[in-house]
């Protein structure tokens, strides 16, 4: 999930400095009126009513509600274990340049109410932050990861789990082509999943990534 702390995240912090906070410009002051401006008659006639001002008020056209996404029914074995879960969820962005994402297999794996998570300094060096649907994660990482290439690994994984939720602490590093010799960028992946009774689902994927002023612990890594 790395990418969107470069690409998206840093970008978008960039040209919003306040960080995507809406300010509300006040309406100008009306002008006021003139002083000495000359009275009106008091023998002025009224203005003829407006006709239409004695109608009901029509009520405004509803929003039209955004179309849902239907969830592709999932691989039996891609949901079976938190285990299984993480590994589909490295497996189905992960490719050579050019190589389409399976996205239908990803939208399987996320929750209806899922989301992720990108967090990370900016050019400025403000710690940022960015969540995003499983669609707009597709619909920004997609363009890059055809052009350039994306390999996302895991390196080491902490699970904790009781009932139904489990939390998977997950070391990554990610390079465009398996062949680089170095990551061009690794972190940790905070994963949280649920269990409605038959299969696992993705609630959230929060990741940060390393830098030369954080770098990965020791016991996060293999």
């Amino acid at each position: 999930m790395s990418r969107l702390i470069l690409a998206t995240v840093l970008a978008l912090a960039a040209s919003s400095p306040a960080l995507a906070q809406e300010t509300t410009t006040p309406a100008p002051a009306q002008p006021a009126v003139a002083q000495g401006a000359p009275a009106q008659p008091a023998t002025q006639a009224a203005p003829a009513a407006d006709p239409a001002a004695a109608q009901p008020a029509q009520a405004a056209p509803a929003a039209p509600q955004a179309q849902a996404i239907a969830i592709p029914p999932a691989r039996a074995s891609d949901v079976a274990t938190p285990e299984a879960i993480v590994t589909a969820l490295y497996e189905v962005i992960s490719g050579d340049k050019g190589q389409a994402r399976d996205w239908n297999r990803f939208r399987s794996l996320m929750h209806p109410s899922g989301r992720l998570i990108a967090s990370g300094r900016n050019p400025a060096g403000q710690t940022v932050s960015r969540v995003s649907t499983p669609e707009d994660y597709i619909r920004r990482s997609e363009p890059f990861m055809l052009a350039e290439g994306f390999h996302e690994r895991e390196l080491a994984r902490r699970t904790e789990r009781f009932g139904t939720m489990a939390h998977v602490w997950s070391t990554y590093e990610a390079r465009h082509a398996l062949t680089d010799e170095k990551p061009l960028v690794r972190g940790i992946n905070s994963i949280q999943l649920f269990n409605d009774g038959s299969r696992w689902w993705v609630l959230s994927v929060y990741w940060l990534p390393e830098s030369e002023s954080l770098p990965l612990p020791p016991e996060y890594l293999p």
